[in-house]
């Protein structure tokens, strides 16, 4: 129990890191530009993938489905995340 509940802290810790990368970007350069928005959102992406790798790791007991299911969840969030970022598919979630 204690193990699972380290595991969740290391990927909400991640999260906060990751989110730390474009802040710190903003203080140097006008090239990175975001909003409180585009916190929350790149936010609940990433621990929406963490947490949805998570429990994945926790429910399936097969390790072949374990990685193929977490491998989806990764490519959706990259696909989701360029998306997001410079509108590759046009989709109205880019601005489109």
């Amino acid at each position: 129990m204690i193990y699972q509940n380290k595991r969740l802290a290391i990927i909400l810790f991640s999260v906060i890191l990751l989110l730390f990368i474009p802040w710190l970007a903003m203080q140097f350069t006008n090239e990175v530009n975001w909003s409180f928005s585009d916190f929350v959102v790149a936010g609940v992406v990433l621990a929406g993938a963490g947490l949805g790798c998570e429990w994945v790791v926790r429910k399936i007991r097969i390790t072949k489905y374990r990685i193929a299911i977490c491998a989806i969840i990764l490519i959706a969030l990259v696909l989701l995340w360029v998306e997001l970022a410079v509108g590759i598919f046009g989709s109205p979630f880019a601005g489109n």
